[in-house]
């Protein structure tokens, strides 16, 4: 049995060189669109894997890009806290001295008067301190939005036991307020009312050696304070680097996956450019001949 030769017409061999043509120019024109954009991923029928892998560093980029902006946000708020409670423990000792001066059997009423002036503006300083804020939130008033930690007489007016939290990594949180009622203390033994009987016992010309006691205890607890406030504040500090750590090894995976290696696009689209060129030149000498030619 005979084998079957197709026939293969001038139109056909137009119609193929046109398809090769054709062909050859849109991977050159892919490859000069990835060059200008050094993208190597322009859609995702590109690179199906690729893609899935790009879009997984950009939600883990955007996610580390917030826990940053957490951790920057918890160092504001403690540094705030630190700030009011070290000048808070810079005042009680302020009090403290001035209330050994007036237990002295020496000091005239008069100096008890100018001294107890003075510890009614050391309890006021400290009220200021104890309602330092951070973007209009009180550092030590938890999740109340009252603006305030404590009213002008010395009542607590945050939240009890409410702290405010942020996501710093992915599986971790902080704390980054502090409890006001905790470090200024509340009812009779908040340090606004110790020093308010202070004041009244000098003008009263009575004992001060208990308002003495009483400050000193308020000093220890609020120094404890300002050591844990100490010790997130450093958990923050690592976070941070920890954070810009992660960002740079994400965003180098981004750039692995998505951009181009423009040394290579440009060899690879000079050698596309060279194979077009070609098959011009092979295509022009295939397709010369017209009807003339086979009349001859």
């Amino acid at each position: 049995m005979s084998a079957v030769i197709g026939r293969v017409t001038s139109g056909m061999t137009a119609r193929a060189a046109q398809h090769h043509l054709q062909a050859n120019l849109q991977r050159m024109s892919t490859l000069m669109e990835r060059a200008s954009g050094q993208r190597a991923i322009l859609r995702p029928s590109d690179d199906p894997v690729g893609t899935g892998d790009s879009l997984r560093l950009r939600s883990e980029q955007r996610a580390a890009e917030q826990h940053a902006r957490n951790t920057q946000d918890g160092l504001g708020w403690l540094t705030v806290a630190d700030s009011a409670i070290r000048t808070s423990v810079d005042l009680l000792v302020r009090a403290r001295d001035l209330a050994l001066q007036g237990a002295t059997g020496t000091a005239s009423q008069q100096a008890r008067d100018a001294l107890a002036e003075e510890i009614d503006g050391i309890r006021d300083a400290l009220l200021t301190e104890a309602n330092a804020s951070y973007n209009g939130r009180s550092v030590f008033a938890g999740t109340s939005d009252a603006g305030v930690a404590f009213s002008e007489d010395g009542t607590f007016q945050g939240v009890p036991g409410s702290s405010v939290v942020r996501r710093i990594g992915p599986d971790e949180q902080l704390r980054v307020d502090v409890d006001g009622a905790a470090v200024f203390g509340s009812g009779a033994g908040s340090v606004f009312a110790v020093l308010e009987t202070l004041a009244a016992d000098l003008r009263a010309g009575a004992d001060v050696s208990g308002s003495i006691t009483a400050i000193s205890e308020r000093r220890e607890e609020v120094l404890g304070h300002l050591s844990q406030v100490g010790v997130r504040y450093n958990r923050l500090e690592a976070a941070k680097v920890a954070t810009e750590q992660r960002l740079g090894r994400i965003e180098a995976g981004i750039v692995e996956v998505e951009d181009v290696d423009l040394a290579r696009m440009i060899i690879d689209l000079k050698s596309q450019e060279v194979a077009y060129q070609s098959a011009l030149g092979v295509t022009a000498r295939v397709l010369q001949n017209s009807l003339m030619d086979f009349i001859r």
